[in-house]
């Protein structure tokens, strides 16, 4: 296709054309804004690399009764009304990776967030969080750790 062809298909179908420009311009700014937000997002493979390599710290922030449920395998159950940043069990990690686990990876953001204002610098969050994990099909541990 040259550039007269694609100036003519945009003529013919602007709403096409105007969505398309909207999907690129928001590909984009999602990227963009991936890389000042401070924290990187894994994968559930990344993960299971860096608690083997690294020995880094897994944080699960659901509430208690969905830890018991099922949790990953040597993660801590921290609710998120109870996350601070100072707290004895997070801040003797403050050199260790710490990874961050929610339901859907959204409460982990704003938890990670807080940790690199409060001075960790290698702060992680399971992108898709525990549902992420589960469609990996990898291990969960039920009770308490």
């Amino acid at each position: 296709m040259n550039p007269e062809e694609l100036l003519a298909f945009a003529g013919r179908h602007p709403l096409l054309s105007l969505g398309l420009a909207g999907l690129t311009v928001a590909i984009i700014y999602n990227e963009v804004a991936g890389l000042f937000r401070g924290f990187q997002a894994l994968r559930p493979a990344e993960l299971t690399a860096l608690v083997n390599r690294d020995n880094a710290l897994v944080v699960d922030l659901r509430p208690a009764s969905d830890f018991e449920k099922g949790h990953i395998p040597g993660s801590k159950n921290v609710q998120m009304a109870q996350f601070d940043p100072e707290n004895k069990q997070l801040a003797a990690a403050k050199a260790l990776p710490v990874v961050l686990v929610c339901k859907t990876g959204q409460t982990a953001g704003a938890a990670a967030k807080r940790l690199k204002k409060a001075g960790f610098e290698r702060v992680h969050v399971l992108d898709g969080g525990i549902a992420a994990w589960q469609q990996a099909d990898l291990p969960l541990v039920k009770g308490r750790s």
